[in-house]
């Protein structure tokens, strides 16, 4: 029953591609997800299904045919991804009661549809589906269509993403859900084609069949619909038995972890798991947790070994092609198990994570690869990703036009080069760069079977490190800083080149969550990176900066916050900037993030200001997401009707959840306050760690629960981190 299957899913988090190693490249999982009524009507989930798959869609540029012809209300919206459906024929509505009293009026079901502006799947569905006139008409006929924008509104999506996720495994963006008017779930999916394909329902179908059902089978799916919120929410509401920890369990939560991903290292390339391949930082930062331990327990053969895990993966994915080495940051994942061809969107908060782990890894090793790759990202971000103000943008698209004037995007049109145009730019020295960088005049995409299924990058190199620079130095007869330099040269003007392309959609959205991510990251490599030798030399994408400097872009970013995202007078954060703050609150993870970085910023030689606002924050998180009874905290403040659910977050994925992140805080807390501030600290933390949805129990070989590290820390009664950093 759902019940049984909540606290597993709610547990779960949702990166941007589904897990599922049977399906082919980047496919997005159209799940038909109907509750009983239309149980004999449609087949499986996709994700059991081996059959041929439609090669992958263009979208549309903004020069869309239908971008005079069409718009409806999200015109006068701030979002980004709002924006990007202003003028379809579909008649969206933005959340809110608007939207809801139409369907009450009219009697008829909502779609709501939620992705985010860089999301490539979502960009498919409405070139195939929103753009399309005989879709909208279906949807404008039977339905209240409303648009949501995961990363400003991610308490909505959070319910919806639960929901579907509890009843049927599988999630991701485009989320799609039918709702009753009173915003009880019908049935729910993720992306779906337009016709019916291989067996399988397409959106008009489904569309036809959810109407058929209102109009005829009303009472059973809407009580289908309302038995499910309330089953969510009853297993949402239990209640912590103690406020003690058990014992050993801190120290086995960690050791269990430890072991499944020790068990899905892949000694080939690197990582945990197979493709698609994503960074999940939380899990190298688990295993540098659990060196440190095994250290500690005079294991060091142990402990080696679980460095040497932790190095070869950041290596092989910094030589990969989901590194950007001409520009600079990581993209969002590898399609296949190499590293090698990405989803080339970038992330905020992949970003501020991977600095992070590459900061520790230089700290540990003092090798200097992993303090170029903090700064290649860190440099990426000053360059592109910081408005005028200090506030930290959130995201770049993996769609771009191939040239000025296309009418159609396509993935890593920007990132990727022939053979001839790298010969061109290069001149003498491209046979340098090509061997090093495994150009080909066939193109590269050739590592792996799931590389490029489809040959949409036929002809073009994703660039990929193959070979030792020492070794092709040595081939050529150079020094090995000869060879780097050239290597920079070369990046340089092929930088120089790309910068003329059509750009990807920047989502300049300041969210305050992300921010914190990176403000974390800056204000860490502003003391870690004072231990670089002396005279260490640097190629570009990296600046090679003062340290110092990145400490002002982190106090830059904080004082943003403060200035536009922070109400002095109530202590509240809104949620994000863009035009403006947002409408949405502040959530649990803007205040668990921003307190992290803002004691980062204290403990790495900021003002002893920040560590006040830090405490002021944790107060306000405590008064507005602690569950008192419950244990732990809620993702959201509970205020707002419309949301249905208060989700509690227990997994780290592609970002760590606000539990975590907030006991690790409350850790740092009790050791830099004194008397009963550190108590009440104490306190919470534990409160915290009893929750009874944080139990031992609940973890399985794909659930990996950073939380109990937390509680390893919280045992040993020391400051998580991997090193000192207040002088």
């Amino acid at each position: 029953m759902l019940k049984t299957l909540v606290l597993r899913s709610s547990s779960l988090s949702f990166s941007h591609f589904n897990h599922f190693s049977t399906l082919p490249r980047k496919f997005p999982f159209s799940f038909t997800h109907f509750p009983c009524p239309f149980s004999t009507v449609f087949p499986r989930p996709v994700n059991s299904c081996r059959c041929k798959v439609f090669a992958m869609a263009e979208r549309t540029s903004t020069s869309s045919s239908h971008s005079l012809k069409y718009t409806n209300r999200l015109a006068t919206e701030h979002s980004p991804y709002l924006l990007q459906h202003a003028h379809n024929p579909v008649d969206w509505y933005p959340w809110g009661e608007e939207a809801f009293a139409e369907a009450r009026k009219r009697d008829v079901p909502i779609f709501l549809s939620i992705g985010y502006s860089t999301c490539h799947w979502c960009h498919v569905m409405e070139v195939e589906s929103f753009e399309n006139e005989e879709v909208a008409k279906l949807l404008n006929d039977w339905f209240v269509s409303i648009k949501v924008d995961r990363e400003e509104r991610p308490d909505v999506d959070k319910v919806y993403m639960t929901y579907v996720q509890a009843l049927y495994g599988g999630g991701g963006w485009p989320l799609s859900v039918l709702l009753s008017p009173d915003l009880k779930p019908l049935m729910g999916g993720t992306y779906f084609p337009p016709e019916d394909k291989y067996g399988r329902p397409g959106f008009k179908t489904i569309l036809r069949k959810v109407k058929d059902a209102w109009d005829n089978k009303r009472d059973m799916i809407v009580k289908s619909g309302a038995f499910a919120i309330e089953q969510l929410s009853e297993a949402l509401s239990a209640s912590a038995g103690s406020n003690q920890l058990p014992d050993g369990l801190a120290q086995n939560a960690l050791r269990l972890c430890a072991e499944q991903l020790s068990n899905s290292y892949d000694s080939r390339f690197g990582g945990f798991g197979s493709a698609p391949k994503f960074p999940r930082p939380v899990e190298i930062q688990l295993m540098l947790y659990q060196s440190k331990k095994l250290e500690e327990s005079r294991k060091p053969g142990e402990a080696k070994e679980s460095l040497k895990m932790v190095f070869f993966s950041l290596q092989c994915m910094a030589r990969g092609g989901m590194h950007d080495h001409v520009g600079g940051g990581f993209h969002r994942y590898s399609v296949d198990e190499c590293w090698h061809v990405p989803h080339f969107e970038k992330m905020l908060y992949d970003q501020g994570q991977l600095a992070n782990v590459y900061l520790d890894a230089f700290f540990i090793s003092r090798d200097i690869l992993y303090s170029f790759i903090s700064r290649d990202i860190l440099d990426y971000l000053r360059r592109d990703m910081i408005g005028s103000e200090g506030g930290i943008f959130s995201a770049e698209d993996a769609d771009s036009a191939e040239f000025e004037g296309a009418t159609r995007k396509k993935e890593g049109a920007f990132y990727i080069w022939t053979s001839k145009e790298i010969d061109d730019i290069l001149g003498e020295h491209a046979s340098l760069f090509k061997e090093h960088y495994y150009v080909k005049p066939s193109g590269n995409c050739d590592l792996s079977s799931m590389s490029d299924p489809h040959k949409e990058f036929k002809g073009k190199n994703v660039l990929i490190e193959r070979n030792d620079s020492s070794a092709l130095a040595s081939k050529l007869g150079m020094s090995i800083q000869e060879y780097l330099d050239i290597l920079g040269e070369c990046k340089k003007k092929l930088f120089d080149v790309r910068a003329k392309r059509p750009r990807p959609h920047l989502d300049d959205k300041v969210i305050v969550s992300w921010n914190g991510l990176a403000i974390s990251s800056f204000a860490k490599a502003s003391k870690i990176l004072k231990g670089e030798p002396q005279g260490t030399n640097s190629n570009f994408p990296v600046v090679g900066c003062d340290p110092k400097e990145y400490m002002e872009v982190a106090e830059k970013a904080a004082n943003f916050i403060r200035r536009h995202l922070y109400n002095e007078q109530t202590r509240r954060l809104q949620h994000s900037f863009r035009n403006g703050p947002s409408n949405a609150p502040g959530f649990l993870d803007d205040y668990a993030f921003l307190i992290s970085g803002l004691l980062d910023l204290y403990e790495f030689g900021g003002s002893t200001d920040w560590l006040v606002w830090a405490t002021e924050l944790q107060d306000m998180q405590d008064e507005l997401f602690l569950d008192r009874e419950g244990g732990a905290y809620f993702n959201t403040p509970g205020e707002d009707p419309s949301v249905l659910l208060r989700v509690k977050e227990d997994h780290d994925g592609a970002e760590p959840s606000g539990n975590s992140v907030s006991a690790i805080n409350l850790v740092r807390l009790v050791s830099m306050v004194s008397g009963s501030k550190s108590d009440h600290y104490r306190q919470n933390g534990e409160h915290l760690l009893v929750c009874p949805h944080f139990k031992e129990n609940n973890f399985s070989s794909n659930q990996i629960c950073f939380l109990q590290i937390a509680a390893w820390f919280w045992n040993s009664v020391c400051v998580c981190r991997l090193f000192s950093s207040r002088d």
